[in-house]
């Protein structure tokens, strides 16, 4: 089960570490500053770093939980896109909404 852990928490890295890229590109395409560090958006966030050591099951069970908090974060920004006709910040709400709402699944089935 390490190895599984280890490769899926691998590949999540990965796909965030691109996704605040896309983030970003998306933010100066609208003409402003994006933040310029991890703790720039840290700031910014509305999942918190977990501090302490916890079990692998108490570590899937709250990744689980905090991808749903940034589907909903995700979800509660779509309405101001859709009022700008701004379909590129829509598109991108989207896509990370899927990525999210997948990987939810995959750790709560993980945890099941």
């Amino acid at each position: 089960m390490f190895n599984t852990l280890h490769l899926m928490f691998e590949q999540q890295y990965t796909e965030l570490a691109l996704a605040v890229d896309l983030i970003a590109e998306r933010i100066r395409a609208l003409g402003h500053p994006a933040p310029g560090s991890y703790s720039a958006y840290a700031k910014l966030a509305t999942v918190k770093e977990a501090i302490g050591a916890t079990s692998a099951e108490e570590m899937i069970r709250a990744l689980a939980k905090d991808q749903g908090t940034v589907v909903r974060t995700a979800r509660s920004v779509f309405p101001a896109a859709e009022k700008a006709d701004d379909e590129p910040t829509a598109d991108l709400l989207t896509q990370r909404m899927q990525v999210h709402e997948k990987t939810a699944w995959m750790l709560r089935a993980m945890a099941a």
